[in-house]
């Protein structure tokens, strides 16, 4: 898992103590935060260095390089989930595949993925799309070069 600064400590606040039996939460969570608290996470900042939670590293120096060698040493995908790094990476062209959550809702405010565009159009593939119980979407695609 790769985040940037604010979604890894976003995500630090909470899942941690899930893990622990701190929080209430139902069962699935509680199973789903003891997976996270095994998983290796990967943070990209430039304001902090310290992460103590469990299997938490930094990606230290040039971006693409750092990026790169994390790709190239997880055969299996890496996963992203921070906006403004997911931007920052596509325009390095380090994103081969797409995997959207696509809520019911309209919000009409905040930040969007692509806020500075991009330097070329992405076509993409659809791998797979399927509509879950609660009304959302999650769809699967993959870089069409």
């Amino acid at each position: 898992m790769l985040w940037g600064r604010v979604t890894y400590e976003m995500m630090e606040s909470y899942w941690p103590a899930v893990a622990r039996g701190e929080v209430d939460a139902p069962p699935a969570l509680r199973e789903w935060a003891v997976k996270l608290e095994a998983k290796p996470k990967y943070v990209v900042s430039t304001t902090r260095t310290d992460f103590p939670w469990t299997n938490s590293q930094a990606i230290v120096g040039d971006l693409r390089a750092g990026v790169q060698a994390l790709k190239d040493a997880t055969p299996a995908g890496v996963l992203l989930g921070s906006g403004k790094l997911a931007a920052e990476l596509d325009a390095m062209d380090l994103i081969d595949e797409y995997r959207l959550l696509v809520h019911p809702r309209i919000v009409g405010h905040g930040p969007t993925l692509y806020e500075r565009g991009l330097p070329a159009t992405r076509r993409l593939e659809l791998v797979s799309a399927k509509a879950l119980r609660n009304g959302a979407v999650a769809m699967h695609y993959r870089r069409a070069r």
